[in-house]
């Protein structure tokens, strides 16, 4: 793959710096570890929970007892080291603000992970109804953790705030159903949701490869009892850099568990033969569950979140409706996965935001929302959705998200590559191109192994450059145009094959005469890195065909016969500025992000077999009476005030 200049050292930089923190995520820092070690006392017990199962429990006091204090709780699976009662971390809570102001803080192995005893489950399901002390879930967990806390823990105010990022995000949303009365605040940050329509395992039930090998094949290894240290995770990422190439010379999905995993992750292996929307999955979306929440809620996302995307604006929806009344608020940034916890965050790869979007969140969101809920220091309400316009490069408040002034807008695929904002009058006509499951078009143009965790705004000229993708665009636009929600793709298109895969990608094209960024600069471009001409991915994802009328129930398509694709891409907040076009890309692959469609129907895609992957020609309709289109959550221009 060709990687054009300038781009790709910071791009292979961002992806080596995601390599080494995830090998190394608790890397020492003497000085903060001293500084914990000087305010905080620390006392290692084991919580029994209803069903007599312990879980191990580390928890931070003030050594300064001349008053009370507030508890922060983090339940996790990634183990709370350091464990020992003389060891500690080099930072407590969510961030420096917490461990500077006072708090009493708490971290916990869930079940079954680390030094917890009980059986561990992936997004495990919550049970409305529980007959006993037997029937147990993560909110039951969080109560009698909670109830323990509050009557054993000295100099504690009675009041409990959780949080956590991604896996931990969903234990404090889960935690928050059916809560203690003394959990007043819950800030589930990227929490897994549902692992079947986007977090994380899947998008729109598309087995996401790259990242769900990468992280079982590591997190999903069994353990023999409690234990401090899993060992050390397969080499396999660090021998074979290059996921592309990994991947595809593994072959069908069905050989990662042969060739490489060979049991070691039950999981994978469950999801192999759970490929449909089953009452597997169903029962792991928590988000039915989300009713008559007591506890304030605050959610954070971020808009280049590469993991856990849906989970916070699918939890917040869900709450609209089932938790009404409940105090909540989301706000959701230019960040990647978890970014938000460190650093200033004043641009993503490319792309500069001109102020530190990270400290804001940190000082006055994050802080500001548990310090009014557990220390009554209430200053100005928070909105309901704060938001960043990414394009426009700033934060915007509403009182619902997506806001309720936008309007649907359609845009029309049309001849020569165009797109239109008016009905097509011209006839009925289509494009064509090969997909080759044995040459699938690349996600990221940088060399990842899991996955890049910069692709959500990457520059997409190599994807449009290549034949196997469609390419329509706007002409350069005379006004700014703000989408905010999901974007709606309907498709009329055919297959030589018996099933498809048809990724959508909405694309933000820079126009060529802009000037060099002298805020970022790229080795061998110390004057500043150019963006004349760059399409910064804005949004996209896949829909399998084969789920067109039913997530759980598949069915072929019939090769040659037009088939209706309806399905919408995760929200996005973003402004096209005028002088910029709208593009729209199409394809049928998206390696190794997700994994390969046979292009063969069977049964079960995790099971085919090598001889079921053929090549197709993919069909694409427009023109009258047969329009590919999309349906646009058009924000209306704010009045300009005089």
């Amino acid at each position: 793959m060709k990687i054009r200049f300038g781009i790709p050292a910071v791009l292979l930089a961002l992806g080596a710096g995601a390599r080494l923190a995830a090998q190394n995520p608790r890397a020492v820092d003497t000085a903060g570890v001293s500084r914990m070690h000087a305010r905080y006392v620390k006392r290692e017990v084991r919580i029994h929970a209803r069903d007599g199962t312990q879980l191990f429990t580390a928890i931070y006091s003030p050594r300064d007892t001349t008053r009370s204090y507030p508890i922060m709780m983090s339940r996790t699976p990634y183990g709370v080291a350091p464990y020992g009662e003389d060891k500690y971390p080099a930072r407590l809570g969510p961030s420096a603000r917490f461990s500077d102001d006072g708090f009493i803080f708490v971290y916990q192995d869930t079940r079954g992970r680390f030094m917890s005893e009980g059986y561990f489950q992936y997004m495990t399901p919550h049970l409305d109804v529980k007959h006993g002390p037997s029937d147990v879930d993560e909110s039951t967990d969080t109560y009698d953790t909670i109830d323990w806390l509050v009557k054993n823990v000295p100099h504690n105010t009675g009041r409990v705030g959780t949080w956590g990022i991604s896996a931990p995000g969903f234990f404090t949303a889960a935690g928050m159903i059916d809560a203690h009365p003394a959990h007043k605040a819950a800030s589930p940050q990227a929490p897994l949701i549902d692992w079947y329509f986007g977090d994380d395992r899947h998008h729109n039930g598309t087995l996401t490869l790259a990242q769900s090998f990468n992280f079982l094949m590591g997190f999903a290894r069994a353990r023999p009892g409690p234990v401090e240290n899993y060992g050390l995770a397969p080499t396999w990422s660090r021998e074979n850099p290059d996921g592309y190439k990994f991947f595809l010379g593994m072959g069908p999905t069905k050989n990662a568990d042969g060739e490489y995993l060979k049991g070691s992750a039950a999981f994978w292996d469950t999801m192999m033969v759970h490929p449909n929307y089953d009452a597997f999955w169903q029962k792991r979306s928590l988000a039915p569950h989300l009713r008559n929440i007591k506890p304030a809620v605050l959610f954070v996302g971020g808009w280049y979140d590469g993991e856990d995307p849906y989970g916070p604006l699918r939890a917040s929806k869900a709450m609209d409706t089932l938790s009404a009344g409940t105090q909540k608020t989301l706000i959701v940034g230019p960040w990647a996965h978890g970014a938000w916890s460190n650093g200033d965050l004043s641009s993503f790869g490319f792309i500069p935001f001109g102020q530190k979007t990270g400290p804001f969140f940190r000082d006055s969101v994050e802080f500001p929302f548990f310090a009014c809920a557990l220390k009554d220091q209430c200053g100005a309400k928070l909105a309901k959705a704060i938001v960043y316009e990414t394009g426009a490069n700033r934060w915007r408040t509403f009182d619902a998200w997506p806001p309720k002034t936008v309007a649907p807008r359609t845009l029309y695929f049309s001849s020569k590559g165009t797109l239109l904002w008016d009905p097509p009058s011209e006839a009925a006509g289509a494009d064509r191109y090969v997909s080759d499951p044995a040459k699938p078009v690349p996600y990221t143009q940088a060399t990842s192994f899991g996955y890049f965790r910069g692709y959500p705004a990457e520059d997409q000229r190599f994807a449009s450059s290549r034949p196997d993708v469609l390419v329509y665009q706007t002409e350069p636009l005379t006004e700014d145009i703000t989408l905010a929600g999901q974007v709606g793709v309907s498709l009329r298109v055919a297959t030589t094959g018996s099933d498809a895969d048809f990724i959508v990608k909405v694309v933000d094209v820079y126009p060529n005469d802009m000037p060099p960024n002298p805020d970022l600069t790229a080795a061998g471009n110390p004057g500043g890195v150019s963006l004349a001409g760059f399409q910064q991915l804005v949004k996209g994802d896949v829909f399998r065909a084969r789920w067109r009328d039913s997530y759980q129930t598949p069915k072929p398509m019939v090769p040659g016969q037009r088939a209706k694709i309806d399905y919408q891409l995760q929200d996005v907040f973003h402004t096209f500025k005028k002088g910029h076009r709208m593009m729209v890309q199409v394809q049928s692959s998206w390696f190794p992000l997700i994994d390969r469609n046979p292009q063969t129907f069977v049964p079960n895609i995790n099971t085919a077999s090598e001889k079921d992957f053929k090549l197709a020609t993919m069909t694409v309709m427009r023109g009258k009476g047969a329009a590919s289109m999309l349906r646009l959550p058009v924000l209306p221009a704010q009045p300009v005030v005089p």
